[in-house]
């Protein structure tokens, strides 16, 4: 399993890399390595009929419990074959769509990336290593939506879809690390066998919502649906593939994964079908008064997400199995009408519906693979979605306690989809005025081939669901309910309640559509009066927000004057300093006045009368002279002391620094009197805090035995181990080598620079 993953990887390094006369073919080559990875994994479905698992399992950071634990089973098989067979259709498709497009090498490698990254993701046993390849989803998308960055509303539409992903990313990691203390382990399988102790500890409920914070961002849900329409900017094949049959399903799989572990709760059945219930009806409606055709299929998604995740919550047999199917149904429809809904782009130059009409008669191959489609949205018979259409009729019905109210938002939800089905074929295919941009034609094999495919899954499967059921659908319900399920597909189930809601739905979805004159606008006008604040926006003025606030922070903070950063730096540490000097009562000090000899009062003294003299001199000269008094003296007190190499350094940089000055000095403008006289009191102020402050430290710091000197280390280990007999130079040659070696690396390179500069002809 690590070898798929790192053949799509090697794959987009590949695809830089390929021969010029081979290139009229890139499409075709690249899908060859989805396509091969797509073949093995239908070779795999025997063995994990019986829940049989493929497992590889590899030690990578043992000490924070993150290995590279890669795991094949029944529901990951679903995730896999969309994600490898869907994704050989759309490099097909992108070869011929991206032509004309600068950088296509660049897209191809994103594309392969997130590819690569969604299969680490759906393959992962491991929590850690989940989050990781969901991060590299996170950033290849935001790359292959941010394609044309040159412009703007692409660029906010990647940015929006990146930061609300990430934040739900981060919200997860936090769960997970949660989730892990709790369970003392990161591997998904162990966790299961711990399902009771975690449902039952007190932080169940925190972890759930952290990690649906992840799951619900990443898979549109409300209040996070919004950025899905605007990630529609991308280019249709990036549409077709993340956000219809991949990475917006990721957060679904999330859900599936943990639901042995987290699930079966009432937390879990109530957070989870409230917010997926209101997301598929938000999704519905919105999608009725859209005029993009894109943005109409990106809200259906919203609806279909929404239902998905809502199936999830409800937590029965049936629901998952409902789900399951629900989520192949949806991958196979979406990808299909994204691809044709760019495809219709292409060829007429628009995708506003209201321009568009009489494709039927101009398409009519891309208008039949389109029309297999919506049947499937719109829950018709004989395709695949009128099966999982009923069965999720037969999930909510069976749904514990509110299978009433599920049951409702259901139908009022799928009444909307039948609706939006027949608007989108009308209006786009068989309405009888056309005002496209261009003279529209039917597309290229390389247009129609995928999305054929794909439709006719569609068709195939709704008239023979049984191997679908058993080969597909039971061992990935095994996997879930962690037991053998019976699962029996059929087109057919007889009169009924779910039949009754079915023929309902039908009716009530073509009654709207010939009202639609009247009810879209007046829903427009709703919209308009009650649901003027988009989501969008609201997220817009929020980053806004944050960056006033960071740059007004930023205006009092850092306001470049380099002065105040001083005296803010001097005063803290002073104060901290003086803090811990009266907690430690550095007043209490014992020095004998036998220890100060008449020689050290008498230079200090000197030396203070050279500072006073350094600060009220108006000539520059003096001051410097001054200055170097105040050198002098403590080159003499270190003599005094016996401290030998100090005073000489002392004395050595003393002279060099006044000869400088003085050779700088006659080049300096007359003086100026720039400060106030209460800055120089603040300034005064703060000067004799942060002297005093280091007064008390020297004072203090003989009186302080924390710990053993370390001074005591160099004078025993001297002489043994640095053969010297001068401590000095024993610490700077031995003990701090490296210390020394960059000093006089650092000095090395200054008389370089010097020397440079010296040479410089200034002629």
């Amino acid at each position: 399993m690590e070898l798929s993953i790192g053949i799509l990887f090697a794959a987009a390094v590949l695809s830089l890399s390929i021969p010029s006369r081979l290139r009229p073919l890139k499409g075709w080559i690249l899908s060859l390595f989805p396509l091969g990875i797509f073949i093995f994994l239908l070779t795999t479905i025997p063995e994990l009929q019986n829940n049989g698992v493929l497992e590889t399992n590899r030690s990578w950071m043992p000490g924070i419990g993150l290995n590279l634990h890669l795991l094949l089973d029944g529901l990951s098989l679903i995730f896999a074959l969309l994600i490898t067979g869907i994704g050989s259709f759309i490099l097909i498709y992108a070869h011929q769509y991206m032509q004309g497009y600068a950088h296509t090498n660049r897209f191809y490698v994103y594309l392969l990336v997130f590819m690569g990254s969604m299969l680490g993701l759906v393959l992962s046993a491991n929590l850690l290593l989940l989050f990781i390849f969901w991060e590299l989803t996170g950033i290849s998308s935001f790359l292959l939506i941010g394609f044309k960055h040159k412009e703007e509303n692409v660029r906010q539409s990647a940015i929006q879809a990146l930061l609300v992903t990430a934040f739900g990313g981060l919200m997860m990691l936090s769960g997970f690390v949660m989730l892990g203390l709790v369970s003392g382990t990161y591997e998904i399988n162990q966790m299961i066998g711990q399902s009771s102790s975690i449902i039952n500890h007190g932080w169940y409920l925190p972890i759930l919502i952290l990690i649906l914070g992840g799951a619900f961002s990443k898979s549109a849900q409300f209040p996070f649906h919004f950025w899905l329409p605007g990630a529609m900017q991308a280019p249709s094949p990036v549409s077709a593939f993340l956000h219809s049959a991949t990475m917006v399903k990721a957060g679904i799989y999330l859900m599936a994964r943990l639901n042995p572990v987290l699930g079966n709760t009432m937390e879990w059945q109530t957070i989870i079908p409230l917010i997926g219930g209101a997301t598929m009806l938000i999704g519905a409606y919105l999608a009725l008064t859209q005029k993009d055709l894109k943005a109409i299929l990106a809200y259906t998604t919203i609806s279909a997400l929404g239902t998905l995740m809502l199936l999830i919550g409800i937590d029965t047999e049936l629901s998952m199995k409902a789900a399951l199917i629900y989520l192949i149904v949806h991958a196979l429809y979406k990808g299909t009408l994204f691809m044709v809904a760019g495809s219709i782009d292409k060829k007429t130059g628009t995708r506003n519906i209201d321009l568009l009409g009489t494709l039927a008669y101009r398409m009519p191959i891309t208008t039949v693979v389109a029309l297999l489609a919506l049947l499937s949205m719109a829950g018709l018979p004989p395709m695949l979605g009128f099966i999982g259409k009923e069965i999720i009729y037969e999930a909510n019905i069976q749904t514990p306690n509110v299978a009433g109210i599920v049951t409702t938002l259901g139908v009022i939800s799928n009444i909307f989809m039948v609706w939006v089905s027949i608007f989108i074929g009308y209006r786009v295919f068989f309405r009888k005025s056309y005002q496209g941009y261009k003279t529209p034609s039917e597309t290229s094999f390389h247009f129609w081939i995928g999305p054929g495919i794909l439709a006719l899954g569609g068709l195939i499967l709704g008239l023979f669901p049984y191997q679908l059921g058993e080969n597909i659908i039971q061992p990935a319900l095994g996997v879930i309910q962690a037991e053998q399920l019976d699962i029996k597909l059929k087109l057919w189930h007889g009169f009924n309640r779910v039949f009754l809601l079915s023929m309902f739905t039908l009716l009530g979805g073509v009654a709207l559509f010939l009202l639609r004159h009247q009810l879209i606008p007046f829903f427009r006008r709703v919209n308009k009066k009650f649901f003027d604040v988009r989501f969008s926006d609201m997220f817009t003025g929020f980053i806004d927000g944050i960056m006033a606030f960071a740059k007004g922070h930023t205006k009092v903070i850092q306001h470049g004057y380099q002065r105040f950063y001083l005296m803010v730096i001097f005063l803290v540490v002073a104060a901290m300093g003086w803090f811990q000097l009266i907690n430690t009562r550095f007043w209490e000090i014992e020095m004998p006045v036998q220890q100060v000899s008449v020689y050290t009062v008498l230079i200090a003294l000197v030396i203070t009368v050279a500072t006073l003299f350094t600060l009220l001199s108006r000539s520059r000269l003096t001051a410097i002279i001054s200055m170097g008094v105040v050198g002098y003296g403590i080159a003499l007190i270190y003599l005094i002391y016996s401290a030998v190499d100090l005073a000489i350094t002392q004395l050595l940089v003393e002279t060099l620094t006044v000869v400088i000055f003085v050779l700088v000095i006659f080049k300096l403008p007359r003086f100026a009197s720039l400060s106030s006289r209460a800055s120089k009191l603040r300034d005064a102020g703060i000067a004799l805090i942060v002297g005093g402050f280091m007064t008390g430290i020297a004072m203090k710091a003989k009186h302080l035995e924390l710990k053993e000197p370390i001074s005591d280390f160099f004078v025993k280990n001297a002489p043994g181990k640095g053969f010297g007999d001068n401590i000095v130079n024993v610490i700077l040659v031995d003990f701090r080598a490296l210390d020394t070696l960059g000093e006089v690396t650092v000095l090395m390179i200054a008389a370089l620079g010097v020397v440079a500069l010296l040479k410089i002809d200034r002629s």
